[in-house]
């Protein structure tokens, strides 16, 4: 049984469900704020602790109760206000702060909301420090939280935004503006709406907004990186130069070229691995991607001579290898793409940035510069269920093994049960693409079928 599968609260990316409804309650919060601000508070200095959201109705509901549990705890807290995760980790970082707390549920629909942790160096804590604090949640924590004269006190920085958008600048070279491009920039409704636009109009591009007008139920609706249809065309109808689309976080980022195409994670750490290594830069002859990553990826870096290092699924765990083995370039096809020169964790807006560099350096079109593998046919498909995993059925283990052996060396089959929802993740990639479409729809017509059957 996997760490996943036994953890009760905290998933693949934090805890994660519906908004006032188990776990996502004000309570489990309260609960939360007390095991973690118990769990951080090392040494005799007055212990701190930074609060950020993204613009979900329910983060009012969520911010007051996390405040409350580490002020009962003892720590101060410093609340930030709506900002991108990435903001958060830089900040809990330069601000020598004990822990950082975000409270969102990224690309998910308003309905739900999520919390994410991070340790001192502003990354994202390990299982072992999430299975510590839930297995703290479960016990009376009365006798250990603070007494009256202890009690932390709740401040609001009111400076974040600005020191983001500067933090998020310097990972551009000295000197370096976006005089001249026409930029469409889809900020998800999100956490970003205020910091991308300000960011780009300060290095002097012409910015056209979308996403910048949330109302606590719109985050990710029909916007965004997980739905770029309208930012394909808004930069056809404006004649952009690129489009960016941000997730309800904003850490992860999707492209669009001139031509309204889309450009994916794996295109944007290519690209950027390319530049690094003509510069220099890259560290540990290598990049970090997760097993989703085409094996077109894979191959370009091959004639780059720079390796690529697999993970499961889930940015942290990028983040975890790239720092054991001293990589500064990492991410996921789905466009958390990390650069740890400049941040701890994915930062959609630090990448979209490395990428106008290479566009204003070079002069070229990004169809022209973005374009730079040809990606093998994959397909990916879900699978959703109730109850036990179908994946433990020894008929849907033999039918993923006899998936595989139809691609031999020529492809992969992948598959995953969510870290974060009840679906099965089915993914093939391969030469051929008829075949992979016949093997994804083969497996989830089985799994679906199991599903049904363990159902009556």
């Amino acid at each position: 049984m996997s760490n996943t599968e036994k953890r009760r609260l905290f998933g693949t990316d934090g805890i994660r469900g519906t908004a006032n409804t188990a776990p996502m309650t004000p309570e489990m919060a309260l609960k939360l704020g007390q095991a973690a601000g118990l769990m951080f508070t090392r040494g005799s200095h007055r212990h701190r602790v930074i609060i950020g959201k993204d613009t979900r109705l329910s983060g009012y509901m969520l911010e007051p109760a996390l405040t409350a549990g580490f002020i009962s705890a003892g720590m101060n807290v410093t609340l930030a206000g709506p900002l991108p995760t990435p903001a958060i980790a830089m900040l809990t970082r330069s601000l020598r702060l004990d822990l950082g707390v975000v409270i969102s549920a990224s690309h998910n629909p308003y309905e739900d909301n999520g919390i994410k942790l991070f340790g001192p160096d502003g990354a994202k804590l390990s299982d072992e420090t999430e299975e510590e604090i839930e297995a703290l949640m479960g016990q009376d924590l009365s006798s250990r939280l603070a007494g009256p004269e202890h009690l932390g006190r709740a401040s609001r920085l009111v400076d974040a935004a600005g020191r983001y958008v500067e933090a998020a600048k310097f990972s551009l070279p000295r000197g370096l503006r976006l005089d001249g491009l026409r930029i469409v920039l889809d900020c998800a409704h999100g956490a970003a709406y205020k910091v991308a636009p300000a960011a780009l109009f300060e290095l002097g591009a012409e910015v056209i907004q979308l996403g910048v007008a949330p109302d606590g139920f719109n985050i990710n609706r029909e916007a965004g990186s997980t739905a770029p249809k309208k930012l394909c065309e808004a930069v056809l109808e404006h004649g952009a130069d690129i489009g960016i689309a941000l997730d309800g976080d904003a850490d992860r980022v999707i492209l669009a070229d001139e031509r309204g195409e889309i450009i994916d994670g794996d295109q944007i750490l290519a690209l950027i691995a390319r530049d690094m290594t003509e510069a220099g830069s890259l560290r540990g002859g290598a990049i970090v991607a997760t097993v989703m990553s085409n094996l077109g990826l894979e191959r370009f870096l091959g004639t780059l001579g720079v390796a690529l290092i697999r993970t499961k699924v889930g940015d942290r765990y990028v983040a975890e290898v790239m720092r054991e083995k001293g990589i500064n370039l990492g991410g996921e096809q789905s466009g958390h793409v990390i650069l740890s020169d400049y941040a701890t964790t994915g930062d959609g807006l630090v990448a979209a940035l490395q990428v106008l560099s290479v566009l204003v350096r070079s002069g070229k079109r990004a169809s022209e510069a973005c374009r730079v593998f040809a990606p093998l046919p994959q397909l990916l498909r879900n699978v959703r269920y109730a109850g036990a995993s179908p994946l433990a059925l020894p008929h849907i283990a033999a039918a993923i093994e006899a998936a595989t052996a139809r691609l031999g060396a020529l492809g992969r089959v992948l598959i995953r049960p969510s870290g974060t929802e009840p679906l099965i993740r089915v993914m093939a990639e391969g030469e051929d693409a008829t075949l992979i479409h016949e093997i994804v729809d083969g497996l989830c017509q089985k799994i679906a079928l199991a599903t049904a059957e363990a159902a009556e």
